[in-house]
């Protein structure tokens, strides 16, 4: 469970206050502004309260939690702050509300008046529903569920995007290369902007002195510009430090670029860089990156929960990645960042409730409540009938007319009927990548399209040059188009090492013969 607690600020409250937060977000140039949900719901802040950024109608600091009372009924999907500092917050509605430091215009209500209270931002905005926010140091950027992104604030760097330097004090929508494409992440540093497309490009405009554009040039950019180093990269995450930015691939890579006094790149060196330059954390996975415009720091979790830092470190500058001893990337924020901040809302788990999908998760393979159970190569599962027939199609049928309390399996290996009837509890897979194949082979038999999706994504964490070309053959055998690009687009970024394996050697005449034609078609044979 994260322990709030480690932040210094939240040493204010007592045992019994900390026990109730849910959610927790701590802010400020000195990390002594906080703001946090209860169990019951309600918003509490506390700390120095630099320009009304507590939202309580004053400039006043308060050392006890006060309630926000005017987010009452509110809940807060995400949020974060800027450096004056001002705070955006988006609801679970998709609403948006802004206050705190103005001097910029980055509150957006078309006043440059310091915001004391919640302001609702709406114009531009009212017809959308607004799933991500982030904040420069004085500009501000969120992203709506269609796939557009709105940025106001301060502009002298381009930051906002319009294509001039004029600051922005009303939301206005990013276009230009962004105009026809869906964002589904968006990330800002000091005074940078970061938007990741479904096709898994990365576009920037802003500031770029430190080269933290990542475009091989330290000229300023003021609309949005495709990082052209990063072709036939397919990212899925941005991050932004201060000066410095991190992106994270379908494959688990981590590149960085930017700012690096610190070593905050972990390239080894302290050199910045204004290309994409790749980070390695040893050889596993990377599955979440993080970094927070207000700190120098960098923070990577890996695929078996190993988590990374490196930059700066309690006045040290750690230039390769170090293993700590947390289990999350929150941690490193909190005990090695200046300041001591959150790089994103923290959610808390409670300790004794459970939710109902909790408590179905507790209960898949309990022998004491089950009435079906399955024999699977000499080993039981014990399930309930009523589950399974309201989860999957295929036992609504099976089990109508059924009184056995005994199925038996032998289509499918132990291991993969278990994770299929364990998804059913849970909506989740927890199966090694090299059982996924099989997983999927069930998933299409029963037509389960949301478990095949799953099966595809935990497959492609387990790819590699030697079975590159086995897992494409995979994804042609069972139409797992999405696996299927995942795998062409690796056999092509890892062309020469692919060729030469075993699997390759062996590829079925007509596959590849499909293989050469598409890979032609994208330019993967030109010298």
């Amino acid at each position: 469970m994260l322990d709030v607690g480690k932040w210094p600020i939240f040493s204010l409250c007592s045992e019994e206050e900390l026990q109730l937060i849910r959610q927790a977000c701590v802010f400020g140039s000195a990390g002594n502004e906080a703001l946090y949900t209860t169990i019951n719901d309600e918003i509490f802040v506390l700390g120095t309260n630099c320009s009304g950024c507590l939202g309580l109608g004053n400039i006043q600091n308060t050392i006890e939690p006060r309630r926000l009372d005017s987010l009452s009924g509110k809940k807060i999907a995400c949020l974060s702050y800027g450096s004056g500092p001002h705070v955006i917050l988006a609801t679970t509605e998709g609403e948006v509300f802004t206050w705190g430091h103005n001097a910029y215009s980055q509150l957006g209500n078309g006043t440059t008046n310091h915001g004391l209270v919640p302001c609702h931002i709406s114009t531009n905005l009212s017809n959308k529903q607004v799933i991500e926010v982030a904040c420069g140091s004085y500009h501000s950027l969120v992203l709506t569920s269609d796939g557009e992104v709105f940025a106001w604030g301060y502009n002298n760097s381009g930051q906002v995007g319009s294509g001039s330097t004029v600051n922005q004090p009303i939301p206005r929508r990013v276009t230009g290369y962004l105009q026809n494409k869906v964002v589904v992440n968006i990330a800002c540093g000091q005074m940078c902007s970061m938007a990741v497309a479904d096709t898994g490009e990365v576009y920037v405009w802003g500031y770029s002195g430190n080269g933290q554009l990542g475009l091989g040039s330290t000229g300023n950019q003021p609309t949005p510009c495709r990082v052209a180093a990063l072709q036939g990269i397919h990212v899925q995450r941005v991050a932004c430090g201060y000066a410095h930015t991190l992106v994270l691939t379908d494959e688990g890579q981590v590149y960085a670029w930017g700012a690096n006094s610190y070593g905050q790149l972990g390239t080894g060196n302290k050199s910045n860089q204004s290309y994409p330059t790749p980070v390695v954390v040893e050889k596993d996975r990377v599955i979440e990156i993080a970094a927070c415009h207000s700190t120098h720091t960098s923070a990577a979790k890996t695929q078996g929960g190993h988590v990374y830092m490196w930059g700066q470190c309690r006045g040290q500058s750690v230039i390769l990645p170090h293993l700590t001893h947390f289990s999350c990337t929150d941690d490193v924020f909190a005990c090695f960042a200046t300041p001591a901040v959150t790089w994103r809302l923290l959610s808390v788990e409670p300790d004794d409730h459970l939710t109902v999908a909790e408590s179905l998760r507790r209960e898949f393979d309990n022998p004491d409540t089950a009435d079906l159970k399955f024999l699977v190569d000499g080993k039981y599962i014990y399930t309930h009938k009523v589950l399974l027939k309201i989860r999957c199609e295929h036992f609504r049928s099976s089990l109508e007319d059924n009184e056995d309390d005994i199925v038996e399996m032998s289509e499918f290996s132990y291991p993969v009927y278990r994770a299929f009837l364990e998804y059913l509890y849970t909506d989740s897979i927890s199966l090694p990548p090299e059982e996924a194949v099989g997983l999927l082979d069930l998933a299409t038999f029963y037509r389960e399209n949301h478990l095949k999706k799953l099966c595809q994504q935990t497959i492609k964490q387990g790819i590699c040059e030697e079975n590159a070309i086995a897992l494409l053959s995979t994804a042609v055998k069972y139409d797992a188009q999405d696996l299927e690009e995942f795998c062409f687009r690796f056999c092509i970024n890892h062309l020469t090492v692919v060729t030469q394996t075993s699997g390759f050697a062996e590829m079925d005449h007509d596959l590849l013969k499909n293989f050469i034609s598409k890979a032609s078609r994208v330019g993967a044979f030109k010298n």
